[in-house]
């Protein structure tokens, strides 16, 4: 997860740009509820049959909309779905919860929200509403979205080594003049860095973007296609073949390249919880907490996992789901390392770092009407939203891995499910 220090520089520039070194602190650090008072806290329960007074509630309390997420309105016109779907006949209905407040203190998402998580998993909306009661009571979390970058890794193919020499030399020498021609199929796009890799007789180009508010993998694929076209017609070394995409990106998969770099945008969230709300609201210690931590990392070694956490997968499928992204990128988000420590005060210091949340507030499924509710329940529609969303995304992460950790650190995992995922018997 390590960037250059000319990426670094980039990063430095963007976040100093937004303000002053001390009101940044100031943002990111924690509100005490004691100074700060939180919003009311969203009722919690199993029961179902209580929505419309949960949609109420958050009406009166938190002035949202909540109507459109009524199982019997929100549905988009057949029309309006031309782009995201083909061969067309109906819709899968997944039911939607809500978790919160979360206290976020972040570069860009900054205030107390209301989490909407899509899911048909017992116990997992229960589970997060509790880690952000715990966060929010402790002064929210820290969160900040550090780079960002789309890739795309076209591969050429040549008859021998000499002559991938010959292409690679030219294209680094005709690289400042593709900006020009991605600029021909977005108006979104930015070419940020070209990186090379040689394998036996093919030269594989991985072209790195930033994609404004949308996630970008469209923009991408259509933006490096122009230039592809372009070194083809124009190279003086011929390729014997090439193809779009040579499966060096990590696109919708996890891979260690993206791991150790990053795609699509990299967050980090923490924030340290007193030992006196961890006995009191999740039932165990520090210690406990932070020993589990790394009982599960060594755990997590020996089954090969890129990155060690509890279960990012579930808030990213649940937020991926209610705000119109693309799920299948859960495959590649779902990447990063939970940490937790035990402070010089006693206290649970704990952390999440995510190198690849692809995500966006444009495009995609965004503008679908339950999309767009959920995007608005996170004030996190349209443009110059993005970066908000994914430290929103972020700070989830970590109300569910502080939430679970403590459950299993308690022992008190299996006799939760149990609670939640209980059915009335079939009448």
């Amino acid at each position: 997860m390590a960037q250059s220090i000319f990426q670094g520089r980039r990063i430095a520039e963007r976040i100093h740009g937004i303000m002053p070194q001390e009101q940044l602190i100031e943002r990111i650090s924690p509100r005490s509820p004691d100074t700060a008072p939180l919003p009311k806290r969203f009722p919690a329960g199993a029961a179902c049959d209580s929505a419309a007074g949960r949609r109420g509630f958050m009406q009166q309390h938190y002035d949202i909309d909540a109507e459109m997420l009524d199982g019997a309105n929100g549905l988009p016109t057949a029309e309006s779905l031309q782009g995201n779907i083909e061969n067309f006949i109906g819709y899968a209905h997944i039911p939607v919860g809500v978790i919160g407040p979360l206290r976020i203190n972040g570069l860009y998402a900054n205030g107390d929200y209301m989490v909407p998580l899509a899911t048909t998993e017992g116990a997992m909306v229960a589970s997060y509403h509790r880690g952000t009661s715990v966060i929010s009571r402790a002064g929210g979390t820290s969160v900040m979205c550090l780079t960002e970058s789309v890739s795309r890794a076209p591969c050429f193919a040549f008859q021998s080594l000499a002559e991938c020499a010959l292409f690679t030399d030219w294209v680094m020498q005709q690289a400042e003049n593709f900006q020009t021609l991605i600029a021909q199929k977005t108006s979104h796009g930015e070419l940020i860095d070209i990186k090379i890799s040689c394998c036996g007789n093919l030269v594989y180009l991985i072209f790195e973007y930033t994609t404004g508010d949308a996630a970008g993998q469209n923009i991408v694929t259509v933006a490096t296609e122009n230039v592809c076209r372009h070194i083809v017609a124009n190279s003086p070394v011929k390729p014997q073949q090439w193809y779009l995409e040579g499966n060096l990106s990590g696109d919708k998969k996890a891979s260690m390249l993206s791991f150790m770099g990053a795609r699509g945008k990299k967050v980090i969230a923490s924030a340290v919880v007193p030992a006196t709300l961890v006995k009191r609201y999740l039932h165990t210690t520090p210690e406990a907490m932070s020993e589990y931590c790394r009982v599960s990392a060594l755990g997590g070694v020996q089954s090969g996992s890129i990155g060690v956490h509890g279960h990012y997968a579930n808030a990213l499928a649940g937020l991926f789901i209610a705000c119109g992204q693309d799920v299948a990128c859960v495959s590649e988000a779902a990447v990063g390392i939970t940490q937790m420590t035990v402070n010089s005060d006693g206290d649970l210091a704990v952390s999440v770092t995510l190198p690849n949340l692809t995500v966006g507030t444009l495009g995609g499924g965004t503008h679908l009407p339950v999309a767009q509710a959920c995007l608005k329940m996170l004030n996190c529609a349209g443009s110059g939203k993005a970066r908000a969303f994914a430290e929103i995304c972020a700070a989830t992460i970590l109300a569910g891995e502080i939430s679970i950790i403590a459950a299993l650190a308690a022992g008190q995992f299996a006799a939760a499910h149990a609670r939640y995922r209980h059915r009335k018997p079939e009448e």
